[in-house]
């Protein structure tokens, strides 16, 4: 009963100077329970309820604000910073959410709804907002008798937070473990970097990989704290784009499931096909340049799908090291240079090696040393440009703002196809007199 009435006298101590000493209000009722605070709030103006609201921390504003009754709640947030009314209504489950909005005047619900809600490939979208901070004078006692309060939230590490919201630092939880129970968490927190609640997904990966951290806050432009990113959750995220990525690039829809309706599929597949039709008309087209030839030397035409089929392997193995690495932020438009010369250099050495292979197994086979050397240059030939048309393609199309997973595996079937049939066919013409 003792500390019963303890926590009803600071309570009521804190009524006194909600309208001269907010900051001091907000620190005392900081650990009261939400049906005290609550009874003690509605019993002010909204102006002075906010502005205790203003000054504690986000998540315990946040579960505040929702425990207002349907009145009082429409005039706090009213009285609320619309950014900062936001950031409160993106912590609450989505119920709690819309149950908070729909007593607001519709034009300021729907203004909150869009501050609370980002784009889903952007660090705002992937964030959980129910992330854990505290002011710098808390200490670990205080810390660990909250976190136990958190039945199914993981915590990794617990952020620090000046009274603004602004991020001042985080602490690890083994660090919380292993401190005194009364330190403070300003003296044991730690600098920590941050993103923007609108970098991509890329941008966020990439700064998980920097700094080696299981978890990353999230802030807006004035720096302060939205949410918090997990490295596992992003894994997961970018495990799912690359698969998505590896559909895309055979032209099937990102979004077709193995079960999808047969329909659905077709609608998604077609358009693809089509154009992977004219495509192939196109390398056709190249073959019937090299009527007379084939139709003289008929031994080409058995030998035309071997050329096409190791340069179309060439230029996927390359494509596919490029695609990852772009997805996964190990390379850079500015890397093009590097990348290219490398795939060619691969493409070549491969060539050379499978040229060496080819060229003997069609002597064995047609006794024409001619034939064997024509197949053999070509073959070095068509995979050097196909590993360069692997790297360059996916390169090429994120330089001009396109989809690469989309229609780089089109383009490359068709430049493969034209190189190995123009390079085989072409050089079968200049050294007919061998054959």
């Amino acid at each position: 009963m003792a500390a019963r009435g303890g926590r009803l006298a600071a309570a009521e101590l804190a009524a006194l100077s909600l309208s001269r000493f907010p900051g001091e209000a907000a620190r005392t009722i900081e650990t009261a329970k939400v049906d005290e605070v609550i009874s003690l709030l509605e019993k002010h103006p909204a102006e002075q309820a906010a502005g205790v609201l203003r000054r504690l921390p986000p998540d315990r504003a946040a579960r505040r604000v929702a425990a207002f009754g349907r009145g009082n709640r429409r005039r706090v947030h009213e009285s609320l910073d619309p950014g900062r009314a936001a950031s409160l209504v993106a912590r609450l489950d989505e119920e709690e959410r819309e149950a908070c909005l729909t007593p607001l005047d519709p034009a300021l619900a729907q203004e909150l709804r869009e501050l609370a809600e980002y784009p889903r490939d952007t660090a705002g979208g992937l964030m959980d907002p129910r992330i854990t901070t505290f002011r710098p004078d808390a200490s670990v006692r205080d810390v660990i008798r909250r976190l136990r309060t958190f039945r199914r939230r993981r915590v990794q590490d617990v952020f620090v937070i000046d009274v603004d919201d602004h991020l001042q630092g985080r602490v690890s939880m083994q660090e919380v473990v292993m401190a005194p129970p009364g330190t403070l968490l300003e003296a044991i927190m730690r600098p920590v970097p941050s993103v923007p609640a609108t970098a991509s997904r890329e941008d966020v990966i990439s700064q998980l990989e920097r700094y080696r951290m299981g978890s990353l806050p999230v802030v807006d432009f004035d720096g302060r704290v939205l949410g918090v990113l997990r490295e596992d959750e992003l894994l997961a995220v970018a495990r799912e784009e690359a698969a998505s990525d590896a559909v895309a690039m055979v032209g099937a829809g990102r979004d077709e499931r193995a079960l999808s309706p047969p329909l659905f599929a077709i609608r998604k597949r077609l358009p693809w096909l089509q154009v992977n039709l004219l495509t192939a008309f196109l390398a056709a087209s190249v073959v019937g340049l090299f009527e007379s030839t084939i139709a003289t030397f008929t031994a080409l035409a058995v030998l035309l799908p071997v050329v096409a089929g190791q340069s179309g392997n060439t230029g996927a193995q390359a494509l596919a090291v490029t695609m990852r690495g772009l997805s996964l932020r190990e390379v850079r438009l500015r890397h093009w240079p590097r990348v290219v010369i490398k795939e060619v250099m691969a493409g070549a050495g491969n060539g050379l090696a499978v040229a060496l292979t080819t060229s003997g197994a069609v002597y064995l086979w047609s006794r024409s040393l001619g034939l064997a050397l024509v197949i053999g240059v070509s073959m070095v030939m068509s995979m050097t440009i196909a590993g360069l048309s692997g790297a360059a393609i996916p390169m090429l199309l994120t330089a001009l703002r396109q989809d690469p997973a989309q229609s780089s595996s089109i383009i490359l079937t068709t430049v493969t196809d034209v190189a190995g049939f123009f390079s085989f066919l072409g050089i079968a013409t200049l050294l007919s007199g061998m054959l």
